[in-house]
């Protein structure tokens, strides 16, 4: 334990055990132990199996606002996320089975030096312009998609807006594609997916916008509310429609949330920005800087920081498995810098480059 912040569970109860126990099943060879709470025989047995991501739908969420509904009264146990905890980070564990350590991206921002540029990786985009990332997808993400090691027939039900980015061709490999619009219909694309053929298959399918209203309007407020109330009808729906199809459905988030408000949230002081060689990377509450020299970083950022957050130096985390365990990626120690900034309580840090809209998050994963 350090602080609020804690090691993922890596070995049996988290996320990333999950993927792996998915991939097993799937007549795939998973890379990490399956996870523990779930029997493999249950998932083996399913002629279909399907993996439903609502983006930032944490435990904490489901027990607190959605007593007795279709998704808590079908509620297992709580697993651990990934680190960082968020949904960049997590949805590339989930299209390769791999650890944070092993596919490389920390954040929704990661420097990337083969391509000589701050870069967020899933809209492919450089940090605060509209231009590419300049670099092909292959070399930032070396992880092959672990749809394309499966013996079951992969299929990937995506929303529309996303289903042809760099980084979705990329992740789901040799998988079918299938797009949607609107909630309903992507209940009715996993069901129709899982109609479309006798043979085994893997439906991986998402959902972004609970992330999305979370991060507008705040967690706890009632517009995510009521867009919760929608996906938990739209679950049961998708329940029905599945029936006499032998399809068992695994729904998760791939992390939590948790409300900021906008007076706890810093912008990094004008002396320290000045000892970096690069934009902060990471997220707003855990945050890698590249310094020009990481010890005088380090001690004037605790010192500005105090009791607002833990500075570390960047490898020790690495070490101590927070990232998870196996062969890191070639780049990954450039990529979470010389210093890692872990932002305590609801205290959260920004810094502001060129082109970047000045308007503050409500709410954080």
């Amino acid at each position: 334990m350090h602080g609020p912040w804690f090691v993922p569970d890596y070995s049996g109860n988290g996320f990333l055990n999950l993927i792996a126990s998915l991939v097993e099943a799937s007549g795939g060879r998973p890379r990490h132990a399956p996870l523990g709470a779930l029997a493999q025989a249950e998932l083996r047995a399913a002629t279909n199996l399907v993996l439903l991501i609502v983006d930032g739908l944490g435990d904490q969420y489901v027990r607190a606002y959605g007593p007795g509904g279709a998704l808590d009264s079908r509620r297992r146990d709580p697993i651990s996320a990934v680190f960082p905890s968020t949904t960049a980070t997590a949805i590339t564990t989930s299209c390769t089975g791999a650890s944070p350590v092993e596919h490389g991206l920390t954040g929704w921002f990661t420097w990337f030096g083969e391509a000589g540029c701050v870069g967020a990786p899933l809209p492919y985009r450089r940090r605060g312009e509209a231009r590419p990332i300049p670099a092909p997808s292959a070399r930032l993400f070396p992880e092959a998609p672990l749809f394309d090691g499966l013996a079951s027939r992969p299929v990937v039900v995506t929303e529309r807006t996303i289903i042809d980015s760099i980084y979705n061709l990329h992740h789901c490999g040799r998988a079918q594609r299938r797009p949607y619009d609107r909630l309903e219909e992507l209940m009715a694309q996993i069901a129709a997916a899982a109609k479309s053929g006798p043979e085994r298959k893997f439906i991986y399918s998402y959902w972004p916008q609970f992330d999305k209203l979370s991060h507008e309007h705040g967690v706890a407020s009632d517009p995510v509310r009521r867009h919760y109330a929608e996906v938990d009808l739209a679950f049961a729906s998708l329940l029905e429609q599945l029936a006499g199809t032998d399809t068992l459905v695994v729904v998760t988030a791939d992390h939590g949330f948790m409300d900021s408000p906008a007076e706890r949230s810093l912008t990094l002081a004008s002396e320290l920005a000045a000892m970096l060689r690069y934009p902060l990377c990471g997220e707003r509450r855990i945050v890698f800087a590249h310094a020009h020299s990481a010890r005088e970083f380090m001690a004037r950022a605790r010192d500005w920081l105090g009791e607002r957050a833990e500075v570390r130096a960047s490898r020790e985390l690495q070490d101590e498995g927070w990232f998870g365990a196996g062969t890191p990626h070639p780049r990954f120690a450039e990529r979470i810098g010389e210093v890692a900034i872990l932002m305590k309580d609801d205290w959260t840090l920004k810094d502001w480059v060129t082109g970047e809209p000045r308007a503050s998050a409500r709410s954080l994963s």
